[in-house]
């Protein structure tokens, strides 16, 4: 599976079911989109939970992929707030209305760090996060995997059922070709058995 942000709505990814946010956070881009490889089993769409977040069941796991405020968003953020800390709350809050808790995979562009400095979100949408984290029974495996930026963790993350065995460490995968980034953010890794 594939939890994805920013997505042109012509992507495909060969063999997989694709499912984008209802909406744009630009022309002809999605908020955000989770890809589900064929055969994997049942794929149920579900109501986007927030215009910012996808939801799609995989059988009985659910998956949801969002992009959280950032600092910066200003009238761009499709939500409830006045800053990143309120906006990032009432995201959040919608989430935890529509995800059960113990059977959602969640991740995407979080736009916070889980650990460490700051930069792009703000101490009470750390603090939203981690409560929803919590209430939804769900551990971050990517709290402290690096950002490609020294010093800083990443604001991209992927959290699972904290019943889920443990797997290998989550990784970050530098999305790079020839020294030239392809985007402001790399890709991040996980394995989980949900059998």
């Amino acid at each position: 599976m594939w939890l994805l942000t920013e997505v042109p709505r012509h992507a495909e990814l060969t063999g997989s079911v694709v499912a984008f946010t209802g909406a744009d956070m630009a022309p002809e881009r999605a908020w955000a989109a989770v890809a589900v490889r064929a055969g994997l089993g049942n794929v149920d769409r579900h109501a986007d939970p927030h215009p910012a977040s996808v939801h799609v069941s995989v059988d009985d796991l659910h998956v949801c992929s969002s992009v959280l405020p950032w600092r910066s968003a200003g009238a761009a953020w499709p939500g409830d707030g006045h800053d990143v800390g309120s906006r990032t709350e009432a995201a959040v809050g919608q989430l935890l209305r529509a995800l059960p808790a113990g059977r959602t995979v969640w991740g995407g562009d979080w736009n916070h760090a889980l650990e460490g400095p700051e930069t792009a979100g703000s101490a009470a949408g750390r603090t939203a996060i981690r409560t929803a984290l919590e209430q939804l029974d769900l551990r971050a495996v990517t709290a402290d995997v690096p950002h490609r930026f020294d010093g800083l963790k990443g604001i991209d993350h992927i959290a699972v059922p904290t019943s889920a065995p443990p797997a290998e460490p989550a990784r970050r995968v530098e999305m790079a070709t020839d020294g030239r980034h392809l985007s402001d953010h790399d890709a991040y890794v996980t394995d989980i058995d949900w059998s």
